[in-house]
């Protein structure tokens, strides 16, 4: 498994190429769909912003605060999860959730909250991240797919979530490129 600190400079690294993306692209562009099931390319920020601030940053503080959610160490991951961090990456296959209001992200309001909310999530690891040097296992909370994972295991499925939408990225740019 890789370091919180490896995965934190993989993490800004990738953010660069998204930060470079977004600025070549138009709001029209932004928010595209290529059709009512899938997602625009704002729509897929709008996730990767909301899903590290909401879920995966907000788990690991969780887990070291030991709160009321977390659950016992000896609690393991899931056959999926434990492939996940033997790769140190998300399966290459595109994960679908049926569309809904919880699940599905808004259109962005503009090219601005989308940078501004992906440089907030750049801030927020920076500061997770010297908190993790200072933590023990003992606490875990639930992925829905990955199973029982430690603070440092959501912190650095951040970095791993963000490199797997990069194939979203490209499949969504390509939609544009052949509808423009």
């Amino acid at each position: 498994m890789r370091s919180t600190a490896e995965a934190s400079q993989a993490f800004e690294t990738i953010v660069e190429r998204y930060l470079i993306e977004l600025e070549g692209l138009d709001m029209e562009q932004l928010i595209k769909k290529p059709n009512e099931e899938e997602w625009s390319i704002g729509q897929m920020y709008m996730h990767l912003i909301q899903s590290a601030q909401f879920m995966h940053l907000n788990n690991v503080d969780q887990c070291l605060a030991g709160g009321n959610a977390t659950i016992d160490a000896m609690e393991e991951k899931t056959e999926r999860g434990k492939e996940a961090f033997e790769l140190g990456s998300f399966p290459p296959v595109r994960i679908r959730v049926p569309a809904s209001p919880q699940y599905t992200p808004k259109q962005p309001e503009s090219k601005e909250q989308l940078a501004e909310g992906i440089r907030g999530v750049v801030e927020r690891m920076k500061r997770t991240e010297s908190a993790l040097s200072k933590v023990h296992e003992s606490k875990k909370i639930l992925h829905p797919g990955f199973g029982a994972l430690s603070a440092i295991e959501w912190f650095l499925l951040v970095e791993m979530h963000y490199r797997h939408h990069l194939l979203q990225l490209e499949t969504l740019k390509t939609f544009i490129g052949n509808n423009a």
